[in-house]
């Protein structure tokens, strides 16, 4: 490397120069290159949602924990939800719709299936089973309070679930249940949804009124201990209860939520404001009505009316007549008053904000509002099946969360007490794995077309894609109770007298439910196969 100075003179050295490139003009058009971020993109966001503009100030932006959510908002949408069913009728449709889509009429239905080791059914234990819950069934036996039935005690929870979103029993065991075993009901909010306790012994914590383990698992819940108080942060007494003695349900709709919130939770805001729209229009049409108008004086016309004789001062009225047109005295107009609303568009309006509300309670409009107007056969038919589907989902929804539960600790007791029996067998304590084993039958509804339904339901049967016992299960009975009825009938047929035959043909079409298909004709010698007669 040649350095710029010279060692023996201060003089710079010289240094080659480099010969300067030539730059030659190129035949290629020049085309203007694509920058790489468009302008004014700085910024944007690829979904819309996720963008901040004035369109979207006061839209949260972080996202808030279940436990954050519920502190926050649940002893909010409660009150809030509580005085909805109390006063706004479509609010307390929802949770009557709820009672009677849910539990129905006649409640969930025990069906016992304890089998043989050969695999059939044991008709004997199964008899003992279902005589043994319906007794455990009755209010003075299934509630410590002894007032209400199982079929009561779960339209509770359902209606206590939709205004509150979610329902507790208390299990109790001993001498003080009649049969070993009852059910106390407890108004959710005994429970403190702002108790919150950290860092207790072995890593547990106490969130919104619930003991939790270090892994999650809950261990006791805590309430206070006078029912009868008001629900204010000065009451201390709280009375801890293990929690494998309470039956908490909530439909869990955030992940690691620990408390239920109301299901019409997002239609509330909507339902009140609806609620005092109607009522505004309710006043505003009755003043119209009852307002005809008002009575002017002109200037210098009229009594004259004194400072102390402003209390003596009657006022002028107009008693309308039917048929007769008064006169008003000289100086006297009358201005009227005309009151339009509410108008047209009162009855739109009212439709779409009802047709919201229904949507996010999973329920059709036309039940949840009561308006079969401009209502077709298909559009019904498809509401009313889409909503069905949401009815059995809750129905599920009680029988994981209540009605097995009850079912399988109620069984224990009644096993080791000796009490479950038809008075001919007596089941024991240590086959109660065979015993637990049933189905729950909950109401079903009658078939939107009955005609069309039940062909395709005997259509599918002849063509093996259900069972006779599916088809019965889905109109809400017990396929054994279905098939015993008509055993019973057919016994008192023949005892009767009544000949077979006419017995089989009262009963069944062509003999049976399924009519045998004619074999076909035999082929004759000497003709072809498509020739027979």
């Amino acid at each position: 490397m040649a350095w710029p100075f010279s060692k023996r003179t201060a003089e710079p050295a010289q240094v080659p120069q480099r010969a300067e490139p030539e730059f030659r003009e190129s035949s290629i058009p020049k085309i203007a290159r694509r920058r790489t971020i468009a302008p004014g993109s700085r910024g944007r966001r690829y979904y819309d949602g996720g963008g901040s503009d004035r369109h979207t100030t006061g839209w949260t932006k972080t996202p808030l924990t279940a436990d954050e959510i519920i502190d926050r908002n649940q002893a909010v949408l409660v009150a809030r939800s509580r005085e909805q069913a109390a006063n706004n009728d479509y609010l307390k449709s929802f949770i009557r719709n709820c009672d009677l889509n849910v539990v129905g009429p006649k409640g969930i239905i025990l069906s016992a299936q304890a089998k043989d080791e050969s695999g059939t059914l044991d008709a004997a234990a199964n008899e003992a089973l279902q005589a043994w819950w319906r007794k455990w069934s009755l209010g003075k036996n299934c509630d410590i309070k002894g007032r209400r039935s199982f079929r009561m005690l779960c339209k509770a929870a359902i209606k206590t679930a939709a205004k509150d979103g979610e329902f507790m029993f208390r299990e109790i065991r001993g001498r003080a249940a009649p049969m070993g075993y009852a059910l106390q009901t407890i108004d959710p909010q005994r429970c403190p949804v702002d108790y919150n306790v950290d860092n207790l012994k072995n890593g547990r914590f106490i969130r919104q009124g619930i003991e939790f383990t270090r892994e999650g698992r809950a261990v006791a819940y805590w309430f206070r201990s006078k029912s009868h108080s008001q629900y204010t942060a000065t009451e201390h007494r709280l009375e801890r209860v293990p929690a494998d003695q309470i039956i908490h349900g909530f439909i869990e709709e955030i992940e690691g939520q620990r408390r239920g919130i109301p299901w019409a939770a997002t239609s509330l805001w909507r339902l009140n404001q609806l609620h005092e729209f109607e009522k505004a229009a309710l006043v505003n049409a009755r003043m119209g009505a009852s307002v005809g108008g008002f009575l002017e004086w002109d200037q210098g016309e009229g009594p004259a009316i004194d400072e102390g004789d402003s209390e003596d001062y009657e006022e002028t009225f107009l008693e309308p007549e039917a048929g007769v047109f008064q006169e008003l005295a000289p100086g006297l107009r009358h201005k009227s008053f005309d009151s339009r609303y509410p108008s047209g568009e009162f009855t739109p309006f009212h439709k779409a904000m009802l047709r919201g509300a229904g949507a996010g309670m999973g329920v059709a409009y036309v039940n949840f509002a009561n308006d079969l107007e401009g209502v077709n056969f298909s559009s019904i038919r498809q509401g009313v099946l889409n909503e069905r589907e949401h009815w059995m989902d809750l129905q599920e929804w009680l029988i994981e969360t209540l009605v097995d539960r009850a079912y399988q600790a109620a069984l224990e007791i009644a096993l080791l007490k000796g009490i479950v029996t038809n008075g001919k067998i007596r089941l024991r304590a240590e086959r109660v794995a065979k015993y637990r084993n049933v189905l729950w039958q909950p109401r079903r509804w009658a078939w939107v077309d009955p005609t069309k339904d039940i062909s395709a339901e005997v259509t599918a049967m002849e063509r093996m894609l259900t069972s006779p016992s599916e088809i019965i299960r889905k109109s809400g009975r017990d396929p054994t109770a279905v098939w015993q009825a008509f055993a019973a009938d057919i016994e008192a047929m023949k005892q009767a007298n009544i000949p077979e035959n006419i017995i089989m043909a009262t009963l069944f079409k062509n003999g049976g439910p399924i009519a045998p298909r004619p074999a076909p004709p035999k082929k004759k010698e000497g003709i072809p196969d498509d020739e027979t007669d």
